[in-house]
Order: structure tokens, then C-alpha cells, then sequence
């Protein structure tokens, strides 16, 4: 069957048509920068890739452009062939700890929880909206990036502020990248040839977070109530002292929401270095810039905290993995975080950590032999777990 998986971001589309339970893809590709003169779209069917600039006004015309490529390109003949559809949604709030077939009452209740995640959430919405009424013979699936965390006990979600804010508001911690951290844990389960893995899994990208793994199971993870708590980022601050913020505001005369988005847009290492891509940021680093030393020591200091964190949480760790761009590809921010990590045993193996590149297509073990805990380096796939769980729905109904 084929099926395709969609991510809306909040200025982009990210999507994949699949021919499943083959997991062969098709055709992928992006929408970006939409709503903005900058828009554009690229798509790639094997080999050959197309890349076009178009004015994007709203996600329902990146949308309405896909489906038309698909057509035009004879991937299908009509769109009744594509028999399922699976989006990404940001934000799940607790009510959902698993994906879900899409309903009436699915719907509503994304949009109850809106202003949870008020750039995500509504472009997952219209995204949702466009196919229903494109492809209305097919099966729509949601997948909660938040849905893995839900398995987290009140002693870990919960923040120490007054509990009826978390009865009449629903404020706790939630979690977020939550598709690849649940697609690492199935990937080590495999890798390790068991149903019971205790992980520490650090999803290092242009946004971060990490996450502890019991027995298969998410108990703890880095991300709060919102994106910005946690580990410092490319562009967000992740945890600070709340103090500041009052005090910023009488200082520079800034509203909270020009406050939230300096912390969530000019911060992290972008804030500290003037740069957010991990890429200029290690060449100034072998060129020994002391402000982006200073930065990666902070950067690389808080993924170490929180992976001895939860060491201490999770007892025993069968091994610690890096994903996502940096830390698929980063050699010397995983170098700096190995290091850190050398009181609990951790050895890094200096030759097998710069050769072990994903975009090269090497993955694999980093650590020495005689390392306490292995540190793999694995491939995360969001846009497959989508396809997997909307073809494991489509199966069972």
C-alpha cells in the first residue's frame, strides 16, 4: 500500500510517500520558509531532484502542490491509491500516549490544547484539514510528539508551584521529540537484540533534549512544559533562573513576549557565539575562538549533566546514543560530552568517533572496549515512525 507521512512545522512541510510494510520511499522532500517571499519546495524521486521557488501563502498550498507532484510525476494514477496519511502533531497535551486514527473528537481536542503549541499545532490542523478534503477515502493518523513522554510518573512530570495549576491547567512536564526518541528505543532494542533496553538517548539537533529509557519505556526527558526548558540550544536559552525575566523586562523595558522571543530565538549558542550552526561553530572552534569554546563547554556540560542524571535514575545503562544532526554528525560535540562523562567510566574511542558520520553512512559504537557504557551513533527517522504507526492503525482497524 502506499502512504504518505507528513510533518508540518510551523514555516515548513517535511513529508515522505512510502510504499509499506516495505518502508520503500517514493518520493520525499520540503516546503519552506512558507507564508514568507522566501518560500520554496524541493522534492527528490530517486536520483533526480527538483527544487522550485513559489510563493507559499499558507500550509493548504503546499499541500495542494504536493498532491498535484505526486499526479503530474505518475506515482499514482489517483490519489485513491495513497490509502493513508499520517501527521505529525506537536503537541498531544496527556491526553494521548499513543497515535491515534484521526476523529471529530481527535480534532477538537488538538484544538483545545492550542495554545500549547500555538506555531505547530494549527499548521498540523490545516494540514490535517487539506488531505481529509483532497483524499477523503483515505485513513488519517495523527502522532503525538509528545505521546512517548506519557509514560513518565507524576514524580518526574510534575514542577514544585502550586498543584492547582496543574489541575486547572494541565502545566506539567510534557517532552518533546518524542517520534525519535521512541524510534531510537525501538532501533537499540533491535541493535542490542532486546525488548528491555535501559537507554540514555540524546537527540542533538538545532533544538536538543535527552531523554532516560527503562525497559523500553520513557521515565524522564530533558523538555518540559514547553520546547525551551532543558538543554541550551541552538537558538533557545533551555533552563535558566525565571528571576531574569522580570528583571530584563524592568531593565530593558521589553514585554514577555519580546522576552520569549529572545529565549527562544536568540539564545543558546546562538546567543552566546553569535552562531547556531553546529557546522561554523566547530570551524571556530579548531580556529580556538574562546567564546565558542566557552559555548560548547556550556553545551556540552548540560547533555553531560543530564545523562549522569539519569544514570543515577535508570541504576544500569546499556548504552547512551547520539542522534539527530549534531549528534549524528558532530565528532567534537560528542568528543566534549564523552569526556565529561569520564568520571562514570566512559571511555571515547578517538579514531571511531571521527569516522562514525551519518551523513557518510557510517554508524555504529564510539566508545573503547574497555568503555563502562557503549555510545552509539544512530540514525533517527521521525518520518518512518509516522509511516509505521499509521500502517500498524491502518492494519488494525
Amino acid at each position: 500500500m502506499k502512504l504518505l507521512s507528513i510533518n508540518c512545522g510551523s514555516s515548513t512541510l517535511k513529508f515522505r510517500l512510502y510504499e509499506m510494510p516495505d518502508e520503500k520511499v517514493l518520493m520525499k522532500g520540503s516546503f519552506d520558509a512558507i507564508g514568507t517571499k522566501n518560500s520554496d519546495y524541493s522534492i527528490r524521486i530517486g536520483d533526480d531532484k527538483k527544487q522550485k521557488r513559489i510563493f507559499l501563502e499558507t500550509h493548504q498550498d503546499a499541500v495542494n502542490i504536493l498532491l498535484d507532484e505526486i499526479l503530474s510525476n505518475g506515482l499514482v494514477q489517483s490519489l485513491d491509491e495513497i490509502e493513508a496519511v499520517g501527521h505529525r502533531v506537536v503537541h498531544g497535551g496527556n491526553k494521548y500516549s499513543k497515535s491515534v486514527v484521526v476523529t471529530d473528537r481527535v480534532i477538537h481536542e488538538i484544538e483545545s490544547i492550542q495554545d500549547f503549541a500555538p506555531l505547530h499545532n494549527p499548521a498540523a490542523l490545516t494540514g490535517i484539514s487539506v488531505f481529509s478534503e483532497r483524499m477523503p477515502k483515505a485513513l488519517e493518523v495523527v502522532c503525538f510528539d509528545t505521546a512517548f513522554h506519557q509514560t513518565i510518573k507524576e514524580e518526574n512530570y510534575l514542577y514544585p508551584i502550586p498543584y492547582e495549576w496543574y489541575v486547572k491547567y494541565d502545566i506539567r512536564k510534557y517532552g518533546f521529540h518524542g517520534l525519535s526518541h521512541q524510534y531510537i528505543s525501538q532501533r537499540m532494542n533491535q541493535l542490542l537484540k532486546s525488548e528491555k533496553s535501559n537507554l540514555v538517548i540524546c537527540h542533538i539537533g538545532n533544538g536538543a533534549s535527552v531523554s532516560a529509557v527503562k525497559n523500553g519505556v520513557c521515565i524522564d526527558t530533558s523538555m518540559g512544559f514547553t520546547p525551551n526548558s532543558g538543554l541550551m540550544m541552538g537558538t533557545r536559552s533551555g533552563d535558566i533562573d525565571y528571576s531574569l525575566i522580570g528583571y530584563i523586562m524592568n531593565k530593558e523595558g521589553l514585554s514577555y513576549d519580546a522576552i520569549n522571543t529572545i529565549l527562544n530565538k536568540q539564545s543558546g549558542l546562538l546567543g552566546i557565539t553569535g552562531m547556531s550552526d553546529l557546522r561554523d561553530i566547530d570551524r571556530a572552534y579548531v580556529a580556538n575562538d574562546k567564546k565558542v569554546k566557552l559555548a560548547i563547554d556550556l553545551y556540552t556540560r548540560r547533555i553531560a549533566n543530564y545523562v549522569a542524571n539519569y544514570y543515577l535514575l535508570l541504576g544500569k545503562i546499556d548504552a547512551i546514543c547520539f542522534t539527530a544532526g549534531g549528534g549524528e554528525n558532530d565528532d567534537i560535540i560528542r568528543k566534549e560530552v564523552i569526556g565529561k562523562l569520564r568520571p562514570l567510566g566512559v571511555v571515547l574511542d578517538e579514531k571511531k568517533n571521527k569516522e562514525t558520520i551519518i551523513r557518510k553512512g557510517v554508524e555504529g559504537i564510539i566508545t573503547a572496549d574497555d568503555s563502562s557504557i557503549p555510545v552509539y551513533v544512530v540514525a533517527t527517522d521521525e518520518e518512518l515512525m509516522i509511516a509505521k504507526d499509521t500502517y500498524h492503525l491502518f492494519c488494525t482497524q
